[in-house]
Protein backbone atom coordinates (compact mmCIF):
# COMPACT_ATOMS: atom_id res chain seq x y z
CA UNK A 1 0.00 0.00 0.00
CA UNK A 2 1.36 3.36 -0.70
CA UNK A 3 2.48 5.95 2.26
CA UNK A 4 -0.26 8.55 2.93
CA UNK A 5 0.40 12.07 4.43
CA UNK A 6 1.10 11.94 8.27
CA UNK A 7 1.97 7.68 7.44
CA UNK A 8 5.50 7.05 9.57
CA UNK A 9 8.06 6.78 6.98
CA UNK A 10 9.81 3.68 6.99
CA UNK A 11 13.07 2.68 8.64
CA UNK A 12 16.06 1.37 6.68
CA UNK A 13 19.57 0.71 5.80
CA UNK A 14 20.57 0.22 2.26
CA UNK A 15 23.97 0.57 0.91
CA UNK A 16 24.78 4.52 -0.25
CA UNK A 17 27.24 6.23 -2.43
CA UNK A 18 28.72 7.17 1.19
CA UNK A 19 28.57 3.80 2.48
CA UNK A 20 26.06 2.21 4.33
CA UNK A 21 22.87 4.56 5.32
CA UNK A 22 20.38 3.73 8.27
CA UNK A 23 17.93 6.35 7.60
CA UNK A 24 16.66 7.68 10.90
CA UNK A 25 20.37 7.72 12.38
CA UNK A 26 21.18 9.68 9.58
CA UNK A 27 18.38 11.91 9.58
CA UNK A 28 18.88 12.65 13.35
CA UNK A 29 16.58 15.85 14.20
CA UNK A 30 15.89 17.33 10.40
CA UNK A 31 13.84 17.07 7.93
CA UNK A 32 14.23 14.66 4.93
CA UNK A 33 13.91 14.47 1.08
CA UNK A 34 13.85 11.70 -0.85
CA UNK A 35 13.20 11.49 -4.27
CA UNK A 36 13.63 8.46 -6.65
CA UNK A 37 15.07 7.93 -9.89
CA UNK A 38 14.31 4.78 -12.14
CA UNK A 39 17.95 4.32 -13.21
CA UNK A 40 21.94 5.35 -13.43
CA UNK A 41 22.58 7.42 -16.53
CA UNK A 42 19.18 8.71 -17.79
CA UNK A 43 19.59 12.51 -18.88
CA UNK A 44 16.32 13.66 -17.12
CA UNK A 45 17.52 12.42 -13.02
CA UNK A 46 21.54 14.05 -14.75
CA UNK A 47 19.83 17.45 -14.67
CA UNK A 48 17.38 17.06 -11.67
CA UNK A 49 20.54 15.45 -9.04
CA UNK A 50 22.28 18.51 -10.66
CA UNK A 51 19.99 21.29 -9.66
CA UNK A 52 19.36 19.27 -6.06
CA UNK A 53 23.63 19.61 -5.43
CA UNK A 54 23.25 23.52 -6.16
CA UNK A 55 20.55 23.95 -3.87
CA UNK A 56 22.16 22.41 -0.77
CA UNK A 57 22.69 25.27 0.68
CA UNK A 58 18.82 26.09 0.46
CA UNK A 59 18.23 22.98 2.09
CA UNK A 60 20.31 23.58 4.78
CA UNK A 61 19.53 26.05 6.03
CA UNK A 62 15.79 24.94 6.43
CA UNK A 63 17.39 22.19 8.39
CA UNK A 64 16.76 19.65 5.38
CA UNK A 65 18.80 16.71 4.57
CA UNK A 66 18.24 15.45 0.77
CA UNK A 67 19.24 11.94 -0.54
CA UNK A 68 18.35 10.18 -3.81
CA UNK A 69 17.44 7.05 -4.60
CA UNK A 70 18.52 4.61 -8.24
CA UNK A 71 17.94 0.90 -8.25
CA UNK A 72 21.56 0.39 -9.41
CA UNK A 73 24.45 -0.30 -7.37
CA UNK A 74 26.76 2.02 -5.55
CA UNK A 75 29.77 1.90 -7.79
CA UNK A 76 27.26 2.81 -10.91
CA UNK A 77 26.42 5.90 -9.06
CA UNK A 78 30.23 6.92 -8.50
CA UNK A 79 30.40 6.34 -12.21
CA UNK A 80 27.12 8.55 -13.04
CA UNK A 81 27.89 11.17 -10.06
CA UNK A 82 31.06 12.37 -12.75
CA UNK A 83 28.92 12.47 -15.73
CA UNK A 84 26.54 14.74 -13.31
CA UNK A 85 29.55 17.32 -12.04
CA UNK A 86 30.60 17.00 -15.67
CA UNK A 87 27.74 18.32 -17.84
CA UNK A 88 25.93 20.18 -14.94
CA UNK A 89 28.85 22.22 -13.29
CA UNK A 90 27.91 20.56 -9.56
CA UNK A 91 29.23 17.77 -7.47
CA UNK A 92 27.13 15.44 -5.43
CA UNK A 93 27.37 16.64 -2.20
CA UNK A 94 24.13 14.55 -0.43
CA UNK A 95 23.91 10.73 -0.83
CA UNK A 96 22.53 8.35 -3.03
CA UNK A 97 21.08 5.50 -1.98
CA UNK A 98 22.19 1.74 -3.84
CA UNK A 99 18.82 -0.07 -3.56
CA UNK A 100 19.77 -2.92 -5.59
CA UNK A 101 17.96 -5.21 -4.30
CA UNK A 102 14.44 -3.07 -4.21
CA UNK A 103 14.08 -3.31 -0.55
CA UNK A 104 13.17 0.59 -0.16
CA UNK A 105 11.71 1.00 -3.12
CA UNK A 106 8.94 -1.57 -2.29
CA UNK A 107 9.14 -0.23 1.49
CA UNK A 108 7.78 2.94 -0.16
CA UNK A 109 5.68 2.05 -2.81
CA UNK A 110 8.32 3.21 -5.49
CA UNK A 111 8.08 0.72 -7.94
CA UNK A 112 4.41 1.11 -10.18
CA UNK A 113 3.91 -2.35 -12.08
CA UNK A 114 1.90 -0.49 -15.01
CA UNK A 115 4.63 1.88 -15.27
CA UNK A 116 7.85 -0.32 -14.94
CA UNK A 117 7.84 -3.72 -13.22
CA UNK A 118 11.62 -3.18 -11.77
CA UNK A 119 12.71 0.53 -12.65
CA UNK A 120 11.21 3.31 -9.83
CA UNK A 121 8.61 5.67 -10.92
CA UNK A 122 10.59 9.75 -9.89
CA UNK A 123 8.66 9.98 -6.47
CA UNK A 124 9.26 12.88 -3.75
CA UNK A 125 8.63 12.25 -0.10
CA UNK A 126 9.44 15.29 2.43
CA UNK A 127 9.45 13.60 6.08
CA UNK A 128 9.26 15.54 9.00
CA UNK A 129 12.03 15.33 12.17
CA UNK A 130 8.85 13.51 13.78
CA UNK A 131 9.13 10.55 10.92
CA UNK A 132 5.96 11.70 9.26
CA UNK A 133 5.61 11.93 5.93
CA UNK A 134 4.36 15.35 5.08
CA UNK A 135 3.98 15.25 1.21
CA UNK A 136 4.30 13.27 -1.65
CA UNK A 137 4.63 13.75 -4.87
CA UNK A 138 5.29 11.28 -8.30
CA UNK A 139 6.33 12.92 -11.68
CA UNK A 140 5.85 11.65 -15.11
CA UNK A 141 9.44 10.08 -16.32
CA UNK A 142 9.39 13.17 -19.25
CA UNK A 143 8.98 16.15 -17.10
CA UNK A 144 12.04 17.26 -14.40
CA UNK A 145 11.02 17.97 -11.03
CA UNK A 146 10.62 21.59 -9.23
CA UNK A 147 12.84 21.63 -6.87
CA UNK A 148 11.93 25.45 -5.96
CA UNK A 149 8.37 24.29 -5.03
CA UNK A 150 10.16 21.53 -2.66
CA UNK A 151 11.53 24.56 -1.03
CA UNK A 152 8.40 26.52 -0.98
CA UNK A 153 6.07 23.73 -0.04
CA UNK A 154 8.83 23.30 3.20
CA UNK A 155 8.56 26.85 4.23
CA UNK A 156 5.10 26.45 4.27
CA UNK A 157 5.16 23.26 6.56
CA UNK A 158 7.74 24.83 8.72
CA UNK A 159 5.98 27.88 9.02
CA UNK A 160 2.53 26.36 10.07
CA UNK A 161 4.06 23.95 12.21
CA UNK A 162 4.94 26.99 14.62
CA UNK A 163 1.55 28.70 14.13
CA UNK A 164 -2.25 28.78 13.35
CA UNK A 165 -1.86 29.56 10.14
CA UNK A 166 -2.23 28.15 6.11
CA UNK A 167 -0.45 29.66 3.12
CA UNK A 168 -2.72 30.52 0.02
CA UNK A 169 -1.81 29.51 -3.72
CA UNK A 170 1.42 30.27 -5.01
CA UNK A 171 2.21 31.97 -1.65
CA UNK A 172 5.97 32.73 -1.27
CA UNK A 173 7.92 33.50 1.79
CA UNK A 174 7.06 36.57 3.34
CA UNK A 175 3.78 37.42 2.22
CA UNK A 176 0.44 37.32 3.93
CA UNK A 177 -0.89 33.80 5.08
CA UNK A 178 -4.49 32.96 6.29
CA UNK A 179 -5.71 32.20 9.77
CA UNK A 180 -6.75 28.90 9.97
CA UNK A 181 -10.75 28.67 10.70
CA UNK A 182 -10.36 26.50 13.81
CA UNK A 183 -8.89 29.93 15.49
CA UNK A 184 -12.18 31.78 16.35
CA UNK A 185 -12.23 35.81 16.11
CA UNK A 186 -11.38 35.49 19.72
CA UNK A 187 -8.31 33.75 19.65
CA UNK A 188 -7.34 35.54 16.94
CA UNK A 189 -6.77 38.79 18.82
CA UNK A 190 -4.63 37.13 21.09
CA UNK A 191 -2.25 35.16 18.06
CA UNK A 192 -2.17 38.16 16.15
CA UNK A 193 -3.00 41.23 17.84
CA UNK A 194 -1.66 43.12 14.95
CA UNK A 195 -4.91 42.82 12.94
CA UNK A 196 -5.90 40.80 9.97
CA UNK A 197 -8.04 41.49 6.92
CA UNK A 198 -11.69 39.58 7.33
CA UNK A 199 -12.50 39.09 2.97
CA UNK A 200 -15.14 36.42 4.28
CA UNK A 201 -15.83 35.47 7.92
CA UNK A 202 -13.65 32.09 6.76
CA UNK A 203 -11.30 33.70 4.64
CA UNK A 204 -8.82 36.04 7.27
CA UNK A 205 -5.34 36.94 5.72
CA UNK A 206 -2.83 38.04 7.89
CA UNK A 207 1.04 39.29 7.44
CA UNK A 208 3.00 36.36 8.16
CA UNK A 209 4.12 35.36 11.72
CA UNK A 210 7.53 36.20 12.46
CA UNK A 211 9.64 32.81 13.69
Amino acid sequence: MALQLNDTAPDFTQDSTEGPLHLYDWAGESWVVLFSHPKDFTPVCTTELGAVAKLKPEFDRRNVKVIGLSVDPADSHRGWSKDIEETQGAKLNFPLIADHDRKVSDLYGMIHPNASDTMTVRSVFVIDPNRKVRLTLTYPASTGRNFDELLRVIDSLQLTDRHKVATPANWRQGEDVIIVPSVSDEQAKDLFPGGWTAHKPYLRTVPQPRP
